[in-house]
């Protein structure tokens, strides 16, 4: 169901309603004083979620306009190998 913002005549603080979208109501009665409020257009609540996938597109959205700086070369657990065979010594090193 979708959520619809009312705003009080009365100036109290706006609320929020859920509704079906087939009975999608003009006023309601504010919480705080009983008066009629009247039905406003708020912002729209797209792209809002919890799910994981939800959050890796979010993640993936990020990187596009905040790319993660690096600052040095990650570090490496693999180790060079190295030959013990003593004709290999005589080679050229890169």
């Amino acid at each position: 169901m979708p959520t619809y913002v009312f705003r009080c005549a009365e100036g109290c603080v706006d609320f929020t309603e859920r509704h079906p979208m087939s009975a999608i109501p003009d006023a309601a009665r504010c919480p705080s004083c009983a008066a009629s409020a009247r039905r406003i257009v708020g912002a729209p609540a797209l792209g809002v979620g919890d799910s994981a996938a939800m959050r890796l597109q979010d993640a993936t959205r990020a990187t596009a306009d905040r790319p993660s700086v690096v600052t040095g070369l990650p570090a490496s657990s693999r180790r060079t190998p190295t030959s013990s065979n003593p004709l290999h010594r005589k080679l050229p090193r890169p």
